[in-house]
């Protein structure tokens, strides 16, 4: 059978089609990016400095007790150094990633294991405060796979929202699986 494959194949070769790039001239990414991450439940909030920072994540997260970052922007009280397996991020009440960059199309986020750490965090935290500088904006999932790099890193998964189900008795329940809460802090540095 693949002697009879070779035997006809065509003789010359044959390009590869050229894909567009689906890209909308003018279109406004970040809000796009907000009415998108809004739908899968995220939200997102414009942050001008560190100060104000610290005031909103005050304001939305009163209670955490066990705050991990994976960024030297901000400090946690639990430190990724020291954790030997990733179970035992079980007890992180919010975990604070820089992301790499964004979709518009979708309101995701890509992070690899260079953003993470511990790839983990970001499933096991029971709220995800992500930082995205607003120029890092990807239009759609088209322009974020030009971006993408497989290699500089052995891991990378696409983060949308909170996590949700609504298997049993069709009612979302949020945080089912994984964070109950995204917060989006749009800003450059803290």
């Amino acid at each position: 059978m693949l002697a009879a494959i070779r035997k006809n194949m065509p003789k010359d070769k044959v390009a590869y089609p050229r894909l567009p790039s689906f890209e909308v001239a003018g279109k406004d990414l970040k809000r796009t990016f907000e009415e998108s991450l809004s739908k899968a439940g995220g939200k997102l909030f414009d942050i001008a400095n560190k100060e104000e920072a610290l005031q909103l994540f005050a304001e939305l997260y009163p209670d955490a007790k066990v705050v991990c970052s994976a960024t030297a922007e901000w400090t946690g009280n639990k430190s990724l150094e020291e954790v030997s397996a990733p179970g035992e991020l079980e007890n992180v009440d919010v975990a604070v990633i820089r992301a790499r960059f964004g979709v518009a199309e979708t309101g995701m986020v890509w992070l690899t294991e260079h953003e993470l750490i511990v790839n983990s965090l970001a499933f096991l935290a029971q709220h995800l405060v992500i930082l995205l500088d607003p120029d890092e904006i990807s239009e759609n999932m088209h322009t974020a796979y030009r971006r993408v790099d497989l290699q500089r890193a052995d891991y990378g998964v696409f983060v949308m929202g909170p996590s949700a189900t609504a298997d049993v008795g069709a009612v979302l329940v949020r945080g089912a699986q994984g964070p109950r809460s995204l917060s989006l802090f749009f800003t450059k540095s803290l």
